[in-house]
């Protein structure tokens, strides 16, 4: 072991013959592989199966609550009679309510500007100093389906930084807090696009516990239901390892030409994504029943390594 070996420059050449050696055995194996699958394809034969890399997400521990069929009878029966079923049976339509924390900075304004390019049917209103609990009463009482409270941190040290989300739907909750990180607007992002006003098409990845269902039912209920295809845009929330990644793109054709045919089938069409903005990440901290309540609320999910099992298993996830 290198760790026996006292002297730092000496332990230091000796961990790098070390490297080399794998690295170079590494390349043989790889060489040899490659060789026996040509030798295989040569002879008409079909190569041996690669081996699949252990993964924490090929690996994961599956719990009771994990979902694999959709259209199982308990995940039908639950969703016929959660709070969303209004709007997934075309009862309601969204109607967004959008605000801050007290005394919000510019940073925020700016990030907000990108949202509402994204959120169709969002109004913006200004915080003051309303309660949750009053936004949300004057909400339910003029007909809206959510509100989306938005928090920075406001360290000098290191400036307003928008660091988290309050996702409350109305009239009966549930009531989500994420915790919100690498945010870039769509003015930091290489090659961005900008958004049509055409409502966008909703994709929803890799949700596959009965939490995770019910969270993205949440997040599908704050888009309208009649994607305009025409404008090509498309609003993502991938799912892994419990971090759910926040993207907006717009599909691009484009006639590219074929220098080995003749003209005029030497033209072909290709299709790639254009990002749009804003892009973000954002962690399930909690999930509460009904409306917003800090003092008597009934949680349904509190993010805690000790009771959500994610402490001693890095293999497990709840959503």
């Amino acid at each position: 072991l290198t760790s026996g070996i006292k002297n730092k420059q000496r332990r230091s050449e000796v961990y790098g013959k070390l490297r080399h050696e794998r690295a170079v055995a590494k390349k043989q194996r790889r060489e040899t592989r490659q060789k026996a699958e040509a030798a295989a394809l040569e002879a008409g034969e079909e190569p041996a199966p690669r081996q699949i890399p252990k993964t924490i997400e090929n690996q994961r521990v599956r719990d009771a609550t994990h979902i694999d069929d959709l259209n199982d009878v308990d995940v039908v029966e639950q969703d016929a009679e959660d709070e969303f079923a209004s709007y997934f049976s075309q009862a309601t339509s969204p109607k967004i309510i959008i605000t801050t924390s007290r005394k919000p900075s510019g940073d925020m304004f700016k990030f907000l500007e990108n949202l509402f390019t994204v959120i169709p049917n969002a109004y913006y209103y200004a915080r003051r100093n309303y309660q949750v609990k009053e936004i949300v009463k004057h909400g339910t009482a003029r007909g809206f389906t959510d509100v989306l409270v938005f928090n920075e941190n406001k360290k000098f040290s290191k400036g307003a930084r928008v660091n988290g989300m309050l996702h409350v739907h109305l009239p009966e909750g549930p009531t989500c807090l994420y915790k919100l990180s690498s945010l870039k607007l769509s003015k930091e992002i290489k090659g961005h696009g900008r958004a049509t006003s055409h409502y966008p098409e909703l994709i929803l990845n890799n949700f596959s516990t009965r939490l995770g269902h019910r969270v993205s039912r949440m997040f599908a209920s704050v888009f309208p239901q009649k994607p305009e295809f025409k404008g090509r845009r498309v609003v993502t929330f991938h799912n892994q390892r419990d971090f759910i990644f926040f993207r907006h793109h717009r599909y691009v054709f484009e006639e590219k030409k074929d220098a080995e045919k003749p003209p005029p089938v030497n033209t072909m069409i290709q299709a790639r994504l254009q990002e749009l903005g804003p892009r973000f990440t954002l962690r399930l901290m909690s999930v509460q029943k009904g409306t917003f309540d800090s003092k008597h609320g009934e949680y349904e999910y509190v993010r805690s390594t000790d009771t959500d099992g994610t402490r001693h298993c890095r293999r497990k996830f709840v959503l």
